[in-house]
């Protein structure tokens, strides 16, 4: 039977693989940029602060969702029909919503329909699935993944950076022009992709390892498991034959966890999954934590630009809205690059203390934390606009933390069998922090819009209220009270980093004495054996 013979690890082949996913990846993070263009966008089309948070999160939901499907079709179908979906929803979303800008208001209308606010939802969920396309179709199934994941990862998280660099040097100001260098810049390396991304074929000596039956590794796995991949199992299936199966190296939000953490699963082998896994206290409990610190998170990224702008238009008579501009991109540039480092950080820190401490990973989730709630705590204190950085850094720093920590410890507590989907339900939590805390903030700032005059008598429904400023004239500053138009919010978000620090403390806790019971239990198996008992 003829195999084909992968190429050696320094081949052209796999070097044109790496660089182009590189390049993917550098156009696959751009939800992040929102804040650079959507306070302008808010402006010229006449809609509320609270419209303006469900567009960003179409995007995000748009990440979330779309997971499941888009990692289905690259383990079956390889990487080239996820590029160019992805090339044809970042192309068509930043186009549409650039469409929708330039188009701005008819000469008649004083607000933007809510047919077009739909379409800019539409545009917006596009963006945000076509870039998680790119992102997941990047894999790198051999023994190095470990450093080019880690690449991939580092294109991923500096891709805000990128763009938002862009901005403020060249473009400051030209929302039209920025929008259109999102279209072409994030769907182009889509396209290169399609083209010149291919799976590169495991060696025979890897195959075997993924392969091998269990009796081949008897020190790593314990009796009775099995290397059958059943990861696509019924939601509702409960018990059955476990399975460890190594998992070739995947890009995404979980980076690099999956492989840190595949020791600490082979001592511990547990396989929580469906029923059980919703009926565990643990998965409510990672579950709340990711939904307090990443909504947290999300509803700053979403909004940071509108903070930059009542800090800069606050008791200033000379307001520039290109100097406005350079300052938004400037707070996304401080959050994409501190997003790629906390990454990095924090799991640095979990290996170490794991490795050189035995100090559980879990006990990360109480720096991550910490982190967090320092970030907010500095942004209710800042009132300066050229001192917004320092808040934003240490968000980026806590928010890329979050996801490159929760899904090891995800993997650590439910096992490696059924990781992609016990991460996949953990991963929804976003949706819900970040959808509530975003809204919010949207609502309170539309109360302090100071940018408004007395409404016009021309009726306006419920829904029409809450997508469009009621008839109140297009105004470039919405609020420009500086720190008191969004403060309230960030109290918000202070209380419910606070709150997650208490619940990492608890999960810290109960992991540690989980861990102790099940190196107890294992001593008095080995103490049974040495008795000549039964094991």
């Amino acid at each position: 039977m003829t195999h084909e013979h992968p190429p050696p690890t320094f081949s052209l082949p796999r070097i044109t693989t790496l660089l182009v996913s590189l390049l993917v990846a550098l156009g696959s993070g751009t939800n992040y940029v929102y804040s650079a263009y959507a306070p302008q966008m808010g402006a010229k089309l006449n809609i509320t602060h609270t419209a303006l948070n469900i567009v960003a999160l179409a995007g995000n939901i748009g990440v979330y969702t779309t997971g499941p499907i888009w990692g289905r079709i690259v383990d079956s179908r390889g990487p080239r029909i996820l590029l160019g979906c992805g090339f044809a929803f970042l192309l068509g979303g930043y186009l549409g919503i650039r469409h929708l800008y330039d188009g701005g208001l008819a000469e008649k209308e004083d607000s933007i329909s809510l047919l077009g606010f739909c379409a800019l939802v539409i545009c917006s969920y596009l963006t945000g699935a076509g870039g998680n396309g790119g992102l997941t179709s990047s894999t790198f199934p051999d023994h190095m993944r470990g450093i080019t994941t880690g690449l991939v990862i580092s294109g991923f998280g500096l891709s805000a950076f990128l763009f938002s660099s862009i901005s403020r040097s060249l473009l400051a100001g030209n929302t039209s022009s920025f929008l259109l260098l999102l279209a072409v810049g994030t769907s182009l390396p889509m396209i290169i992709g399609f083209f010149l991304i291919r799976p590169i074929p495991l060696d025979h000596n890897e195959k075997a390892e993924q392969y091998e039956p269990v009796s081949a590794h008897p020190d790593h796995l314990a009796p009775g498991l099995s290397q059958r991949n059943d990861s696509q199992s019924p939601l509702l299936e409960v018990e059955e034959e476990n399975s460890i199966p190594r998992t070739p190296g995947f890009v995404g939000e979980a980076g690099l966890a999956p492989d840190r953490a595949v020791p600490v699963t082979h001592d511990t082998t547990p396989n929580v999954h469906g029923l059980k896994l919703w009926k565990s206290p643990d998965f409510y409990l990672l579950f709340s934590i990711l939904s307090l610190l990443s909504g947290t998170g999300i509803m700053y990224i979403n909004n940071v630009g509108s903070m930059s702008q009542a800090l800069y238009s606050h008791n200033n008579p000379h307001y520039d809205p290109v100097e406005s501009a350079r300052w938004q991109s400037t707070q996304v540039s401080s959050i994409s690059l501190m997003n790629c480092a906390g990454r990095i950080v924090i799991g640095v820190i979990s290996d170490f203390a794991k490795n050189r401490f035995d100090i559980p990973r879990s006990y990360c989730l109480v720096v991550v934390s910490i982190v967090a709630c320092i970030s907010q705590l500095i942004t209710a204190h800042v009132d300066n606009v050229a001192d917004l950085w320092i808040a934003s850094s240490a968000l980026g720093l806590g928010y890329g933390a979050v996801f490159s920590l929760l899904p090891t410890v995800c993997l650590e507590w439910f096992g490696m069998p059924h990781f992609s989907e016990n991460w996949g339900y953990l991963s929804l939590s976003p949706m819900i922090g970040g959808n509530l805390f975003s809204l919010v903030f949207g609502y309170n700032l539309d109360n302090k819009d100071e940018g408004s005059s007395p409404p016009s008598h021309k009726p306006v429904s419920h829904v029409s209220r809450l997508v469009t400023r009621g008839g109140l004239p297009s105004n470039d500053i919405r609020c420009s009270n500086g720190l008191g138009c969004y403060k309230d919010s960030i109290y918000m978000t202070i209380a419910a980093t606070v709150l997650a620090l208490g619940l990492s403390i608890w999960a810290s806790v109960r992991d540690r004495k989980k861990i102790r019971k099940a190196l107890l239990k294992r001593r008095g198996e080995n103490e049974t054996r040495e008795d000549g008992g039964e094991y």
